[in-house]
């Protein structure tokens, strides 16, 4: 039999920079991947009419609460299995990984039992007309089965970044977003003999991929790995693990619940200026997210990277890696600003805005982007202070960002300088979150060494410059 892999030493030892990237840029092909299973269905269905792309667009919010809280699960795991793998405790990354399993079951069986019930009441409430509701129903009740599909895998690929393997999970959702655009154009168009499914399709589509994705995470886990226990299924224990991952698992779904809420209330705003200005401000978002994935990739990568340092006790890389993070956040935050300000009108062109539409487009990516710099920091201390058992921390950081600053700020500026107030807001809030952020997690990383001195590297480096900066 084939000797287990994930010995948790891959990203303590060796260059910092190196170790970042090799979770970093699978991590950033996988997220692509998922952009790209969130838009496919949409784009096929709007082939057969507007009413079914309309049903979809009902479904977001909801599709967005359940992929977050897949993903809060997912970031709680990750955080202890990653200082469980930077120990050398593998027994116990074998037992937490066991019972988030168990937790990821129950999850997803509380999801369809609630979801199925409760679909025509809740989008009432969300606005949809009696016309669009049985499209919506057709849809939900079919996507509402593949809830245990979405939790597992979320669960299964963190626990293999924590081990410091990001490129399989990377490999696995770009699989899956492959399949998934097959099986949505086979389903919504009844292709090769199957029935035309149209939105019915794209739902089941959507099922069938995820099933793809848990089935090869588990494999991975369960059979190459062998992460995976559940011999020890004593309360006590159980209750024990759920506590450590929902001890970071609840506040980072608290900070991915409110960014679409404050989302929505600047989307309002911004409507008080014309429907043409709602356009243009998605348009910017959209480029804004996809410019972004880089940073996000980069925030995702620092759990698992300062999780088995924190682990291993070596502080002193935890502190080198942030200020790698710093550095990457300065030049790739500068090269979009730059970028922005040179090809913003040729962007702006190519989806086609006019007007309105396209000033309020250029406003945004030539006013925002100025503090991306300031929001990367934000994002990488957003990952460190998860890792480091400090998810309150992180939680408060984002909230400084969305509510405490960019939705009040927003609300004055509008009324004084109108749609160039919301976007100085945004900006403001950026340096500000970072600024705290920074200031935060200095002071956390002082407690956390004075508390658990460095211990030295087993190959010391040869006299020389220190590799070291002051955070």
């Amino acid at each position: 039999m084939r000797p287990p892999q994930g010995t948790g030493a891959r990203l303590t030892e060796g260059p910092v920079s190196k170790a970042i990237f090799s979770l970093m840029v699978p991590m950033m092909l996988g997220m692509l991947a998922i952009v790209v299973n969130n838009v496919a269905g949409a784009f096929f269905v709007a082939r057969i009419s507007t009413e079914q792309l309309a049903a979809i667009s009902f479904t977001f919010p909801v599709s967005f609460i359940v992929g977050a809280i897949a993903m809060a699960l997912g970031v709680g795991t990750s955080s202890v299995v990653s200082r469980l793998f930077g120990s050398g405790n593998r027994e116990e990354v074998k037992r937490i990984t066991g019972h988030a399993m168990l937790l990821a079951v129950i999850c997803g069986a509380v999801m369809v039992v609630i979801g199925l019930n409760t679909i025509d009441p809740l989008f009432r409430l969300l606005g949809a007309s009696e016309e669009i509701l049985p499209l919506i129903h057709r849809y939900m009740s079919i996507y509402y089965w593949g809830g245990i599909f979405l939790v597992a895998p979320m669960i299964a690929n963190s626990v293999l970044r924590a081990s410091g393997d990001a490129k399989r999970p990377a490999l696995i959702m770009a699989t899956a977003a492959v399949l998934n655009v097959i099986f949505d154009v086979i389903l919504i168009f009844g292709l090769f003999g199957f029935p035309r499914m149209e939105i019915e399709g794209a739902a089941l589509g959507g099922v069938l991929s995820n099933a793809v994705t848990m089935f090869a995470s588990a494999f991975f886990v369960v059979y190459r790995e062998r992460l995976l226990d559940f011999s020890r299924l004593a309360p006590e224990l159980i209750l024990d693990s759920w506590r450590r991952i929902l001890h970071v698992g609840l506040p980072s779904l608290t900070s991915s619940l409110v960014a679409p809420i404050t989302t929505a209330f600047i989307t309002s705003q911004i409507a008080s200026f014309g429907q043409a200005s709602v356009a243009g401000f998605g348009m910017a978002s959209r480029m804004e997210g996809m410019s972004m994935l880089a940073m996000m990739s980069l925030s995702a990568a620092m759990t698992p990277f300062t999780g088995q340092n924190f682990g291993a006790k070596r502080l002193d890389r935890v502190r080198e890696g942030v200020n790698f993070a710093y550095r990457f956040s300065l030049i790739y935050g500068l090269s979009i600003a730059a970028f922005m300000q040179l090809f913003g009108g040729v962007i702006a062109d190519l989806f086609g805005l006019t007007g309105q539409a396209r000033e309020t487009a250029l406003l945004h990516m030539h006013i925002v982007p100025l503090s991306y710099i300031a929001l990367g920091c934000a994002m990488t201390v957003n990952g460190a202070l998860n890792a480091l058992g400090k998810p309150m921390a992180a939680m408060w950081v984002s909230l400084s960002r969305t509510v405490a600053v960019y939705a009040p700020l927003a609300w004055v500026l509008s009324h004084f300088f109108g749609i160039v107030g919301i976007f100085i807001a945004a900006a403001s809030a950026n340096f500000i979150s970072g600024g705290i952020g920074a200031a935060w997690l200095r002071v956390a990383l002082k407690e956390t060494m004075a508390l658990h001195p460095p211990r030295p590297a087993i190959n010391p480096p040869a006299a020389g410059p220190a590799a070291d900066q002051k955070v």
